[in-house]
């Protein structure tokens, strides 16, 4: 972990191609955050390219509305290897970022799948440190999310 990044590593018991399609599911987003903030998803297509954006609602009591709207940008996709996006919101110039990523690295691991998840917060300008301090969660969120990713991908299709 540098100063900037955070990374969490899990073996759980699910084959790689069951983890990236959950992490592929703007719907299961929910149920894999370790906060509680994200909520439900405005966009349910399946994440499949870069560039993509997938919108989540979001709550945080820090957050001067509470709720909020989360666009997030696919900027690596290669199935079932790895997954990642950048976060930002819908303003009037557009879609901006505010310089974090999340990053989902999957490799075969017997039966299971390792995943290692990356936070990075490198990119953040000065002007949202001053309003946000990084990261804004300890590494048991990371750990957390890992474990709910693990119970979602080993769960039987119904």
């Amino acid at each position: 972990m540098s100063d900037e990044t955070m990374t969490a590593a899990l073996t759980v018991d699910a084959p790689v191609d069951a983890v990236f399609a959950v992490l592929a599911d703007p719907a299961a987003h929910a149920a894999i955050d370790g906060t509680g903030w994200v909520r439900e998803p405005i966009d349910r297509a399946p994440l499949t390219e870069e560039g993509q954006v997938f919108r989540v609602h979001m709550f945080h009591t820090n957050h001067p509305d509470g709720d909020y709207l989360m666009a997030n940008q696919v900027n690596v996709i290669d199935a079932p290897r790895a997954i990642g996006w950048r976060p930002g919101q819908e303003g009037e110039r557009g879609l901006e970022f505010g310089g974090w990523t999340w990053r989902y690295d999957l490799t075969p691991a017997g039966s299971g799948t390792e995943i290692v998840l990356t936070y990075d917060w490198a990119q953040v300008p000065p002007a949202i440190r001053e309003f946000i301090s990084f990261p804004p969660f300890g590494p048991e969120h990371l750990t957390n999310s890992l474990q709910h990713l693990g119970e979602l991908a080993g769960k039987p299709a119904a």
